[in-house]
């Protein structure tokens, strides 16, 4: 069977960076959903000094469960996500890359930063039409927020470099799928160049 024909379609005239659960839990080894992210975290902080000195929109994701109900099924699936409750160092955004003024920082629940937030009408009021998806991990949580980029009608670019994922099979077997459908997966340095231009 043949592949589908696509179009490279990169980014529009106003992106926003999502960085997508680039917190404690995610990037300490200690924590049993961690794992090393060093190269990620630094990728993610060369995409922040792009957007801010742009002076484009920056949104940050986290999980918070604040009661037993929340998302109940994903937490039975996977135990270790009831460490990540109120208060818990582990829901913070890693202290290298620090919201500044202005970016928010979105709860959610599930893997898509989308699913049941505020995030598109957030989006919408900044005139955004495009989003730079990045973080922790490539098969979960930011597959999830890239495709429901897509179906919430943006343009969807994931640089390599700056989304990362415990498992490198999985990683790689995410990027190759996103990029056929989905997302304009690209090399941070392509991504960072397209900012620059804008």
């Amino acid at each position: 069977m043949t592949d589908l024909e696509r179009k490279s379609q990169g980014l529009g005239q106003r992106p926003a960076l999502l960085l997508v659960d680039i917190i404690k839990g995610f990037t300490d080894p200690d924590c049993p959903l961690g794992s090393e992210a060093d190269g990620v975290v630094e990728a993610n902080r060369k995409l922040l000094d792009v957007f801010r000195a742009k002076q484009l929109p920056v949104f940050f994701t986290t999980v918070v469960y604040h009661d037993e109900n929340q998302a109940r099924v994903f937490r039975d699936r996977v135990p270790a996500l009831e460490l990540l409750k109120p208060g818990s160092p582990w829901v913070e955004v890693d202290h290298r890359l620090q919201p500044v003024e202005g970016e928010r920082v979105i709860e959610k629940q599930w893997a898509s930063g989308f699913f049941k937030t505020d995030l598109d009408q957030c989006l919408r009021s900044l005139g955004v039409d495009s989003v730079v998806v990045t973080g922790l991990t490539t098969s979960g949580c930011v597959r999830a927020t890239a495709v429901d980029g897509l179906q919430h009608d943006y343009m969807v670019v994931v640089p390599v470099e700056a989304v990362g994922d415990r498992n490198q099979e999985a990683h790689q077997a995410n990027l190759f799928d996103l990029n056929a459908k989905y997302a304009d997966v690209m090399a941070l340095e392509q991504v960072l160049d397209l900012v620059r231009r804008l």
